[in-house]
């Protein structure tokens, strides 16, 4: 059977690389297994060339066994699914000590308990999404900052403060930067969730290109047949194209099972764009773009409405979904906001529970001085928890003393509702909290943006000084 030959291949190949111990990584190419190698001493290459299925053996800055196009799906699939691991998803895990082993210890430790009693299909499902944005996070950041500086410099040229045809060359190089990111966001979005969902990488492109609808034009529109009306450009944008890919992954599966390896890269890839291009224009497109309008009118109508109120509820309530992973829904809905706005009044509110965090560390500090165990987390969480990166300190500090968590939060909650006071504070960006975030904050709204930061360290600060501790965390340990 098809599927015996497969394990063999794939058993064959682990035996002579060292074992699935050995290697770190697995990929494929059109043609190649290839592989990240731990010992290259372990391998025995001779022994793997003769693995029946396997055509040869390539040496280079990975291990490279050919089996052949359609026969490689598979065989790196089966690869993967022994050792428990996605496509491309690290194998073996390496532990580095350091000064700061404590808290991350703890964090861990807390993060893995929180996980054992949430693993649910919804769990799953925000991890994936959390899977596809992650490596977009640095080009977010880059790109924003450059794209504000471009702001910036715009905004002095248009006051006269700076001029010349070298000033209006340098912000349009800036701004095309920025555009790189964002025009094209779809296709990275598409190839990262293939890669998330088992499918291929480049496939998953595509369909990001499809829902950017290239060549359709205002005189020969696409219907919207949930409107009546034309489809337009980007219609349902990140959404529609993880709905597509993930449909599009199930697709691709299926034939891989039924095509026979000699046509399988000729026919698998032509069938499940013919298919996917005509579901995500006709059905996913509309559907997403109703469901993204719809989401990014209802949070801009409790922000305009609520105001200091609904900035307190979602800074207050943003720790607890932090806990339990449901911060990565808000993802899609932040670059929805910044397609639709140019910039998320969500995401600066929502800074505010890591600052409300901050400022009760701070407060567990100066209370819990004679606690050297706990000050001494307190010192390796800080420092990352300033620049907005929130877990060592809600899992290595704040969650697992309890009370301390809940102050945070009421920090969290009054610097959102400063925010939200204020109105209008958006970031053009996503990626960065506290601090990091001030150079992606839209004209005009930064200094509101370091009141609403100082407020929520105060407000974490005073409600854990006074009401966060107990005896037992105060005492000498």
């Amino acid at each position: 059977m098809m599927t015996d030959r497969i394990k063999n291949i794939a058993n064959g190949i682990y035996k002579n690389v060292g074992g699935m111990e050995n290697v770190t990584k697995i990929v494929h190419c059109m043609t190649r297994v290839r592989m990240e190698i731990s010992d290259y001493d372990k391998v025995d290459l001779e022994s793997l060339k003769n693995v029946e299925g396997v055509m040869g053996v390539v040496e280079d800055d990975t291990l490279q066994v050919v089996v052949g196009p359609g026969t490689v799906n598979k065989v790196a699939q089966e690869m993967v699914d022994m050792a428990g691991v996605k496509l491309g998803e690290e194998m073996t895990n390496t532990h580095t000590t350091s000064g700061k082993d404590a808290v991350e210890a703890k964090a861990a430790q807390m993060k893995a308990e929180v996980k054992k009693k949430n693993q649910k299909p919804w769990s799953k499902a925000l991890k994936s999404i959390a899977n596809i944005f992650v490596p977009l996070i640095p080009a977010f950041v880059g790109a924003g900052i450059i794209g504000g500086i471009a702001s910036v410099l715009g905004n002095m040229m248009t006051a006269g403060q700076i001029s010349g045809e070298n000033w209006a060359n340098m912000i349009t190089v800036l701004k095309i930067v920025q555009s790189g990111v964002f025009a094209y966001l779809n296709i990275y979005v598409g190839i990262n969730a293939a890669s998330e969902f088992g499918a291929s990488p480049s496939l998953g492109g595509v369909i990001g290109g499809i829902i950017m609808l290239t060549g359709v034009t205002p005189e020969n529109p696409l219907p919207n047949i949930l409107t009546g009306g034309d489809l337009s450009p980007n219609q349902g944008g990140i959404i529609g194209v993880i709905l597509a890919v993930f449909l599009m992954a199930m697709i691709e599966k299926k034939l891989h099972k039924v095509i026979p390896e000699s046509i399988d890269i000729i026919v698998t890839p032509t069938v499940t764009l013919l298919v996917m291009v005509m579901v995500t224009i006709f059905l996913i497109m509309p559907v997403a773009g109703a469901i993204s309008a719809g989401l990014v009118g209802f949070i801009n109508w409790i922000l305009g409405v609520g105001g200091a109120f609904a900035g307190f509820m979602l800074g207050s309530l943003f720790l607890p979904m932090v806990m339990f992973g449901l911060h990565q829904i808000l993802t899609p809905i932040h670059l929805e906001m910044i397609n639709a706005d140019g910039y998320t009044q969500l995401l600066p509110i929502l800074a505010m529970a890591g600052a409300g965090q901050v400022g009760a560390a701070i407060a567990l500090w100066v209370r819990c001085r004679k606690n050297k165990q706990l000050t001494e987390m307190i010192k390796g969480a800080l420092p990352v928890g300033v620049l907005g990166i929130g877990e060592p300190l809600i899992y290595g500090v704040t969650l697992p003393l309890g009370r301390p968590f809940i102050t945070a939060c009421i920090g969290g909650g009054i610097g959102g509702a400063v925010i939200g006071l204020f109105g209008n504070v958006g970031a053009t960006s996503i990626g960065p909290s506290g601090v990091a975030l001030i150079p992606l904050i839209n004209n005009g709204h930064v200094l509101h943006y370091i009141i609403g930061l100082l407020s929520a360290y105060v407000g974490g600060f005073l409600a854990t000084y006074f009401f966060g501790t107990t005896s037992e965390m105060r005492v000498k340990q």
